[in-house]
């Protein structure tokens, strides 16, 4: 009887021990989830302050973001070439019912089908930008007369007079001045605005309007 007795005791001591043992793993468990959740709430917030520290846009009256950082240049160049691409269409406009050349009149077309977007889009920018559409008359570099390639009431006179194949010379001179003007107002955009949409898009005038140059100094070629 008291052997048996005796290895009872000891058989319950290894028990009573895993028992401690398991109650310790569970605490621990409890105190690591507990330091998790923690660690999860720093990681939120620092993603916050990294999503807040992003450049601060405004809503453009279309719909799309654009970022409010602007300089003077930025405002200049959206104004000033809402206007240029204003007399581009108007000239592309007389081109569809006054052109004799297919070639000139499918060039025509394109002008005015890439240019109203573009004025949209920078009305869009200078609403968003808390700046006027129209410029005021005393700013410098506003007098439509004197911006690069725009066409002065005589030549106006001249394109709306001519027809034929007359037209067709005459308007592939003249915009081949107005591009021009279109890409030197481009490339000053480019060295001295800020706005990032503003310059992709300059840098897109230039790209799109250089090549339609070269198209144009080559069916003016042709019609010589």
């Amino acid at each position: 009887m008291r052997n048996t007795t005796t290895r009872t005791t000891r058989s319950t001591r290894p028990a009573a021990r895993l028992g401690a043992l398991g109650a310790a793993a569970t605490l621990s468990l409890l105190l690591t989830a507990c330091g998790g959740d923690d660690a999860g709430s720093m990681d939120h917030s620092s993603m916050g302050s990294e999503s807040s520290s992003s450049s601060p846009s405004a809503s453009a009256s279309n719909g799309a973001a654009v970022d409010a950082e602007h300089d003077d240049q930025d405002v200049e160049f959206a104004q000033m070439m809402i206007v240029h691409h204003r007399g581009a269409i108007e000239m592309a406009q007389m081109a569809a019912t006054r052109a004799s050349s297919q070639e000139v009149q499918d060039l025509a077309a394109t002008i005015e089908a890439a240019q109203q977007p573009e004025i949209e889009q920078m009305t869009s920018w200078l609403d968003a930008w808390g700046e006027p559409v129209e410029a005021h008359s005393g700013m410098p570099g506003m007098d439509h007369s004197g911006m690069p390639g725009m066409m002065t009431e005589e030549q106006t006179g001249q394109l709306q007079d001519a027809t034929g194949d007359e037209f067709d010379r005459l308007f592939l001179q003249m915009m081949i001045e107005h591009h021009t003007g279109a890409v030197q107002m481009a490339e000053t955009e480019l060295q001295e605005g800020s706005n990032p949409q503003a310059r992709e898009l300059a840098g897109s005038i230039v790209e799109s309007q250089s090549a339609e140059i070269e198209q144009m100094e080559e069916l003016l070629a042709g019609a010589s």
